[in-house]
């Protein structure tokens, strides 16, 4: 067996397409063929119904920062190689179809931790969050606070960037413990924000430490997961990796010269518009896959692992030197290339590995997902923009039909089943096929007329009911 031969039925995801048309269709090479879904006669493989283990798993949830969609090789990159992640693939869920909740930082950590579309929430709207006026109010409730209601420890390590002290914290929204960073980016070895602001914190409180950043937060995580919990818990990993600037682990000379820019007033230096390469981008994200492994070897050690939940994700769409083919767009944009990103699922307790998922599913999904299995209801007042898929990943019961939806500041996506209407900056509506296009070259507006009108309609339908940007 091919250590990616899927083994989901038609029922469980519908719409599968034969393996060597689908890998032609997302340009994966020859070798990595049968990692995309086609027909297959099993149903989905959950070791065991819930019913016979009602033992919640601990969650790690981990976050790349600007990971494009085929940045990993398993999901078809020709010169990076992933060999941890994609050794979590093979031992869980890889999903071809997975979509971030929003086209930057803040807002898809938004639709995470609140599970509802970014637009409900004034912080929300901030893309990204770029100064003090807003954030996530301490009065939402959160994935980490509903859980913690619910009986879990809590804890996020690494980048917040959903508001800034004194008003906003992870530890005033539900995490018990926070070590990390509040801003949107920092210079890896001097933790210099892009205020000149030194950002490096262990609660509400300053921490000094300058050495490299990946490094710092692989340790803390480890140490977290390695602890001798007496409850369930839930486990944040937000790596800044590879988010610019371009600065690898021992590029010291390089980080002196950003420190020193940053330090004399330039606004720009952290953006790093003149540093950077295709070379410098493999290593940043090599060395993420070596501390995601490293984390999860503390994780097997701890002899927790079989009971802990993993998912493995990008916050959003690939960056400057990101390998997006064949999608169109990237960061910042609802084409594919903005909002899809590699999604991988793990545990081991109750679902079988090697598989492969086409499933359309996004960031929220997995809030309402991690709340059901966790025993955390929704707050009523709060109602969840995403579906949980619990019952289809442990019992391979049927998703319930359903859009999903993007707004960002001049532009708008849904995607619907194969269709996909999109509105970008240029105001001209767009049809396009996934199934048959995904790189969004050929525009099915004029040829279906019907279904274009249908989908904008429910678009606006959504867009109703979210908070306006502001002038």
């Amino acid at each position: 067996m091919n250590a990616y031969e899927p083994s989901l039925s038609r029922r469980a995801f519908a719409g599968a397409t034969v393996a060597g048309a689908a890998a032609a269709a997302v340009g994966l090479p020859a070798s990595e063929a049968a990692a995309t879904p086609g027909p297959a006669e099993r149903p989905f493989r959950a070791s065991r119904s819930l019913g016979r283990h009602s033992r919640r798993p601990n969650i790690l949830f981990i976050l790349g920062d600007d990971l494009g969609w085929a940045d990993l090789s398993s999901y078809g990159s020709t010169h990076i190689r992933t060999p941890h992640l994609d050794r979590l693939a093979r031992q869980g869920v890889r999903f071809t179809d997975a979509y971030s909740g929003s086209a930057t930082c803040s807002p898809t950590r938004f639709s995470l931790y609140t599970g509802r579309f970014p637009g409900r929430t004034k912080g929300g709207l901030a893309e990204p969050i770029a100064d003090r006026s807003v954030g996530l109010e301490p009065t939402h409730p959160t994935l980490a606070s509903l859980l913690r209601d619910a009986g879990y420890a809590t804890a996020l390590i690494g980048k917040w960037h959903c508001g800034y002290l004194p008003d906003h914290s992870p530890t005033r929204s539900g995490w018990d413990e926070f070590f990390g960073n509040f801003g949107g980016a920092l210079e890896y070895y001097s933790k210099l924000g892009l205020g000149g602001e030194y950002d490096l914190y262990e609660g509400d409180a300053e921490y000094q430490d300058l050495r490299y950043y990946t490094r710092i937060l692989t340790e803390r995580a480890s140490e977290y997961v390695g602890r001798d919990h007496d409850r369930p818990w839930l486990l944040n990993l937000n790596f800044t990796t590879p988010h610019w600037p371009w600065i690898a682990d021992g590029d010291t000379e390089e980080s002196a010269a950003v420190t020193a820019r940053i330090k004399a007033g330039d606004g720009r230096a952290l953006f790093h518009n003149d540093g950077g390469s295709l070379d410098k981008y493999r290593e940043m994200v090599e060395d993420l896959d070596r501390s995601v492994g490293k984390v999860l070897d503390a994780l097997r050690r701890s002899g927790q692992e079989k009971d802990t939940l993993v998912v493995f994700a990008s916050d959003n769409g690939g960056e400057r030197f990101s390998y997006n083919w064949p999608l169109s767009g990237n960061k910042s944009s609802l084409q594919e290339g903005g909002i899809r990103v590699p999604t991988i699922l793990r545990w081991p307790a109750r679902i079988e590995g090697q598989q492969v998922s086409d499933l359309p599913v996004y960031t929220p999904d997995w809030t309402a997902t991690l709340l059901e299995i966790g025993g955390a209801r929704p707050h009523p007042a709060y109602p969840l923009d995403g579906t949980s898929l619990a019952g289809h990943l442990l019992r391979g019961s049927d998703v319930p039909g359903r859009d999903l939806f993007w707004r960002v500041r001049g532009e708008r996506a849904l995607r619907r089943g194969d269709w996909k209407y999109y509105r970008g900056r240029t105001g001209r509506d767009q049809l396009f096929r996934l199934s048959e296009d995904v790189r969004e070259q050929a525009d099915r507006a004029a040829a279906e007329p019907a279904r274009l009108a249908e989908l904008r309609t429910a678009w606006e339908a959504v867009d109703g009911t979210l908070l306006p940007y502001p002038s």
